[in-house]
């Protein structure tokens, strides 16, 4: 697995430096933090001036700390990884949110472990699932939960494309760079 520096460090290359895309909803953006992000975290400067290392902490401590993404590393690190990635783009609710509905998905009925109420957060349950799921499904179990995680990513992609055309601008990158 990649260390959580070397996942940042994908993002921020993939993401690029400063942007300001009409139809981008997040406004002014840089290192891919949107200018609301930056707020919120007591960025007072210009968006164009937000450094790398500001970025950087910002991803770790809103990215992969506050969601618990840490703990998912030590269970399934390339979930961990794709958690992250999906995090960043479309929120951490929602990559806490996919999880949580792959998992109830993949129970078999509640035979392995109960449903997860799907409350967008990390916490002792949906752990306690996907600790069973692996114990059940072995490393193998890591894949198929991507591949079901990244259905979801694909499909939500898909949905906001025809909410709002103007973000179809979008969705060709979004399928490229954010699915594998």
């Amino acid at each position: 697995m990649q260390a959580i520096e070397e996942l940042i460090e994908d993002i921020i290359v993939r993401e690029g430096g400063y942007v300001n895309h009409p139809a981008d909803r997040g406004g002014p953006t840089n290192w891919g933090i949107t200018e609301a992000v930056a707020r919120r975290q007591g960025y007072t400067g210009e968006m164009r001036a937000l450094s790398k290392s500001d970025a950087a902490a910002i991803y770790r401590r809103l990215y992969w700390l506050a969601p618990r993404f840490d703990a998912i590393a030590e269970r399934a690190p390339m979930l961990a990884a794709e958690l992250f990635d999906i995090g960043v783009n479309m929120g951490t609710g929602t990559a806490a949110a996919f999880l949580q509905r792959a998992l109830n998905a993949l129970n078999r009925g509640g035979r392995d472990y109960p449903d997860l109420k799907v409350d967008r957060q990390i916490g002792p349950a949906t752990l306690a699932a996907l600790d069973a799921f692996l114990l059940k499904r072995g490393r193998a179990g890591e894949s198929v939960l991507r591949k079901a995680i990244e259905a979801l990513q694909g499909a939500h992609y898909l949905n906001i494309a025809e909410a709002r055309p103007s973000q179809e601008a979008f969705v060709y990158g979004w399928l490229a760079n954010r699915l594998d």
